[in-house]
């Protein structure tokens, strides 16, 4: 540039060498140098530059992320600089990033650059300008990472976690962002439920059954939370059915010739949670069949509910009834009654199901334990069946799974309990049956040409509000009764229940 040489200015502009400048200037004072032929303005910065000078070199003071609430990939520095001494004052500054190149102009000494990369370093220099001229660019800042907040998950599927009012969300994350993910939000439409974890799956509970829901995640770091993803397919949160049920096993056969009642089926009941769209398979136990020829009475067969999403409720079969000479009753959900002659033990209950039997006395058989008391001890009289226990789960109560009797030489026969067979005498014609569907025990037999009586078969039993729909199919022709607010399935069968 050619510096023009302009005459001292009159009018009292102060001129001279530069040796001559004023001792003690103010910022705007100004000065004709002869020493260098032009005016000159003392400046805020407390230097003497040409009036028609362009601005020096800016230095950079600090480089600084922002990436509080930054949209991810949309990442801010603040970069602070500071005017040159030796040119002209700058009237803006622009700073721009290496790489990528992303600046920003801005008359304040501090610059912010946007829509950085998150989670990538950058370095800047800065330029300043005035009307006569920009700067060259200044010496690159320290590097500096630009964060924000994460990249939004990628959602994934939505399944029904089995708990009818709980909905799994799996989902895929994103970029952090350049901070550590500290957690994943999922929120319901409708209702904005939600569930926080911190990985996929999350469970969103507290969902109302039967209505349709989507999902969206989002992620969240310390610069704060991402978009949310794109919404999760369509899922119904499933009805759970909260159900009591009744199990009970079959009976065991009462024993033969001089033989102890048999042991009443295991008797469970208790709560259970069902789920929709799944099928229960329900097993409904046989009584044990009676027989004669101073045997050992035979157990019955157990019951039980099974199927996905439940620990499988089993009733232990009955025990039977001990017979002629040294058999003792034998063990099940309640135990057989002993045999007599010898004073057999009868035999144990299962904890939770059912009782011991009765021991057998020199001319009688103990009685068969039942669900409700132990089987009385055999002596000149039959032992009694334990008492069975009442439930009201079919809509009234009824009394089941109690002992069979114990047969006796020349006492009063055994009675047996809830259902459960008597057992004989000398000279009669064989321990009494059962009732079906009780689970009791049968009765024991005097003579060795007799029949002990059979067990009675199981019987398995579900009842749950009737504000829930009602099971979507059955099999094994359960009875199914509405009433007091409560609906009932009782099967005296093996079938199976779907909702």
């Amino acid at each position: 540039m050619t510096i023009q040489v302009f005459p001292p200015a009159a009018g009292g502009v102060p001129d001279g060498t530069t040796a001559q400048r004023p001792s003690s200037p103010t910022a705007g004072d100004v000065f004709y140098n002869g020493t260098n032929g032009y005016f000159e303005i003392y400046t805020i910065n407390n230097v003497w530059v040409p009036i028609n000078a362009p601005s020096d070199i800016p230095t950079i003071v600090s480089a600084t992320d922002i990436g509080t609430a930054r949209a991810y990939n949309d990442g801010a520095v603040d970069v602070v600089v500071s005017p040159g001494t030796g040119g002209g004052q700058p009237i803006q500054y622009t700073v721009t990033s290496s790489p990528s190149s992303f600046s920003a102009t801005t008359t304040s000494t501090t610059v912010r650059v946007s829509g950085l990369a998150s989670n990538t370093a950058y370095t800047f220099t800065a330029t300043g300008k005035n009307i006569f001229g920009t700067s060259i660019a200044s010496t690159a800042s320290a590097s500096v990472t630009a964060t924000t907040v994460p990249q939004a998950p990628t959602i994934g599927t939505a399944t029904n976690s089995g708990t009818g009012t709980s909905i799994s969300v799996a989902f895929t994350p994103g970029a952090t962002g350049g901070k550590t993910i500290t957690g994943y939000t999922v929120t319901s439409t409708p209702g904005n439920i939600t569930g926080t974890g911190t990985s996929s799956p999350i469970t969103v509970s507290g969902l109302t059954q039967g209505t349709s829901y989507t999902f969206k995640v989002k992620a969240t770091n310390a610069n704060g939370d991402s978009a949310e993803s794109s919404a999760s397919n369509a899922v119904t949160a499933a009805v759970a059915y909260n159900a009591d049920y009744l199990v009970i096993a079959g009976g065991g056969a009462g024993g033969a010739h001089v033989g102890g009642g048999g042991g009443a089926g295991g008797y469970k009941t208790g709560a259970v949670t069902f789920s929709a769209g799944v099928t229960y398979t329900i097993t409904v136990g046989g009584g044990g069949a009676g027989n004669s020829s101073s045997q050992i009475g035979a157990n019955g067969n157990l019951s039980r509910i099974e199927g996905t999403g439940i620990t499988t409720i089993t009733s232990t079969a009955g025990g039977g009834g001990g017979g002629y000479q040294a058999q003792n009753g034998r063990d099940g959900g309640s135990g057989g009654g002993g045999g007599g002659y010898n004073n057999q033990s009868g035999g144990n209950g299962t904890s939770g199901e059912g009782n011991n039997g009765g021991s057998g006395g020199s001319d009688a058989g103990g009685g068969g334990g039942g669900s409700g008391a132990v089987g009385g001890n055999g002596g000149g009289n039959g032992g009694q069946g334990g008492a069975g226990t009442s439930s009201s789960i079919t809509g009234s109560a009824v009394t089941r799974a109690g002992g069979g009797g114990g047969s006796t030489t020349n006492g009063s026969i055994g009675q047996g309990a809830a259902g459960g067979g008597n057992g004989d005498s000398n000279g009669q014609s064989g321990g009494q049956s059962a009732q079906a569907n009780t689970g009791s025990g049968g009765g024991g037999c005097r003579n060795a040409g007799s029949l002990s009586g059979s067990g009675g078969s199981g019987f398995v039993a579900i009842m749950y509000n009737d504000t829930l729909p009602a099971a979507t199919s059955t099999t094994g022709s359960p009875t199914i009764t509405t009433s007091g607010g409560k609906r009932r399935y009782s099967w005296t069968g093996s079938g199976s229940i779907t909702f």
